[in-house]
Formats: C-alpha cells, structure tokens, sequence
C-alpha cells in the first residue's frame, strides 16, 4: 500500500513539473453522451434517438437515452440532466419540453464541465445552451407560408387559422408562425407573439400538443367562429392530418390549403394524398448525429461548436415538400422526399 501511494505521488508529481498537471483527453470509451428527448414515442425523436445511437456506435463512445412521458414533462428532463451530471457524462443533447423552465438546471450542469447542446427546439434564451443544432423553424414557416400565397393567389381574402403547439409560446411554435406569416405576406409586429392578432385575415389560432386528435378539435373550434377559412398553418403534420378530418366533417375539405412542418413519412404520404399541399422537411437524424460529435470533439479537445460565421447556431436543413411547385421557391416532390423522410 505504502509502495503504491507513494508511486503515484511521484507520478503525479513528474506530471506536474513537467506541465502536463492537466486532465488527458478523454479516451473514447471513457466518453458519456446523453440524448434526452421530449417523448420515446413520436417518430421525429424516434429518428433523433436513431442518429445519436448510430454515431455513437460509430465513434464508440456510450449514449444514455432518456425521454418524458409525454410532451411537456419538464421533471423527467431534469431528472434526467442530473442524472447525467451524477454519471460524468461529457455531454448533454437535450430536446427542452420547457426552453425557460430548464435553464437553471442546464446552468447547473455547465458549472459542473458538461457540453449542452439543444436540439431541435432552442432554449429561451438560446445562450443557455452552448449550442443549437435545429431547423431554422422562421425559414420552414417562411417556405410554406410564401408557397400558400402563392397557390392562393388573392391573398387580401385569405381567412387564416393557426393550429398551434400550446398555450406556453415555445420558440419552435412561435418561429414557425411567424415565418409562415411573413412568407404570407402577414406583418408581425411583435416578434415576442405569435402574430399580430390586429390583421383582418387572421381568424385565429387554437392549441393541438401536436397530436392529430388535438388538430381536428382545434380546427372544428376555428371553423364555428368562422367557416370561411381557408387557408390553415399546422405545427406539425399529426395536426395537420386531424384538420383534414375536422375539415371532412364540415365539408370543406376540398377548400382549404393546409400547409405543415415536418417531413415524416405519414406527412410526407398525405402531401402526395393531397391532403396536405405543402410542409417543411426537417431532418432530426442529422441533429443527433452532428450532436454527438460535437460532444466527442469537446471530450477529446475542450473546443465547444461553432459555426462558419463564428456562432452557436446550426442549421440542420429544410426542404420545402410539394406536388405543386410554384416558380421561385425551391422544392422537391413527395416521391423525392419519401426517399429521405423519418417515421
């Protein structure tokens, strides 16, 4: 024993005096990733989970999924970053159900050497994280958003509906409301709203979770306070496939132009369906694959992501999905994105 302490006291004496007291880099197998998602159960993080289990097997390095019960299970994303930090995890990719609710937790684990990356959904304020790996949401707005006008054609009699997250204002909710909206041609005043309630061509919005049962109840509450409306912006396409359904009941479903984001497969079909005329693909395998190598990059390196231009904001790509391209705004076709889409 004796022997033993006092050769490791040498060796970390020699350490020392040599100028290598600090920490080697991590060793790959010593290397912890965590991936925390909203749900294990939509598609969107199932693929995410896909990306981040494939890379990691690549780089071998260990990833410990954990996921809410449901969408907005904020205590189980908490528990979870603590138990990362517990484990000495090296990083954290996390999908925040609650982007403001989380951030003394995620403070907490930076204090203690974690890299923090959001994906998909930035935390409020982005800087709570280290970095974003995401869909630029304005811009999957904006595509649709440009791209119904156009089909439209007569836009100063357009009657918009807005199938929504929640009541909370999530960024991913209000980025993409705003986006299409400007891509309408809707002026949106107050960046810190949804849109700007004060435009004659707004019906309104009403709440989904995301889910295709909360689409077509939302939808049927929008149409009672006026069945004009023709044009509707989903947050997802779950929601998006429930507001064709509300849509059926009333009649109307083959006067409406229903615009989403996503790019799932199902969403993807109903785009070829003709259900839904046009959506934003998003890629989520691409998020948690980019993820886990800035962890692993970080672990081995100490050198936290940035982009080209110097920032923590990286955009994963968005793809505008249509059969009825319209001239000006980039797109690919429904059989092009069956090829790529998730879910």
């Amino acid at each position: 024993m004796k022997s033993r302490i006092i050769g490791t006291l040498t060796a970390a004496s020699f350490l020392a005096l040599s100028g290598f007291a600090a920490p080697l880099p991590a060793q790959a197998e010593d290397i912890i990733v965590g991936l925390i998602t909203k749900t294990n159960t939509n598609p969107f993080f199932v693929k995410m989970r896909e990306g981040a289990e494939a890379k990691a097997k690549e780089l071998g390095v260990e990833l410990r999924t954990f996921a809410g019960k449901y969408d907005g299970d904020n205590e189980a994303q908490i528990e979870a970053i603590e138990s990362l930090v517990a484990a000495g995890a090296k990083g954290i990719l996390i999908t925040p159900s609650d982007p403001a609710g989380l951030t003394e937790t995620v403070a907490r684990a930076r204090e203690a050497g974690l890299l923090v990356i959001a994906l998909d959904t930035p935390f409020d304020p982005p800087q709570t994280a280290d970095a974003t790996f995401a869909t630029d949401n304005f811009k999957a707005g904006e595509l649709i958003g440009a791209w119904a006008a156009a089909k439209l054609g007569d836009t100063a009699n357009a009657k918009i509906a807005t199938l929504d997250l929640s009541e909370a204002q999530v960024s991913v909710d209000v980025l993409r409301n705003q986006g299409f909206l400007t891509g309408f041609g809707v002026d949106v005043k107050n960046v810190n709203k949804m849109y700007d309630e004060t435009d004659p061509r707004l019906v309104g919005g009403d709440v989904t979770q995301g889910s295709e049962e909360g689409g077509r109840t939302a939808i049927e509450n929008l149409l009672q306070k006026d069945p004009g409306i023709n044009v509707i912006h989903t947050i997802n396409e779950p929601a998006a496939a429930g507001a064709y359904e509300g849509l059926k009941s009333f009649g109307l479903a083959d006067n409406v132009l229903i615009v989403s984001v996503d790019g799932g497969c199902p969403g993807v079909e109903n785009v070829k369906e003709g259900i839904i005329g046009a959506t934003s693909m998003q890629f989520p395998l691409r998020m948690a694959s980019l993820g886990v190598e800035a962890v692993v990059e970080f672990a081995k390196t100490g050198k936290k992501p940035v982009n080209s231009e110097g920032l923590s904001f990286f955009n994963t790509g968005v793809e505008l999905v249509t059969d009825e391209p319209v001239e000006g705004i980039p797109s690919i076709t429904s059989e092009q994105a069956l090829a790529q889409c998730w879910g």
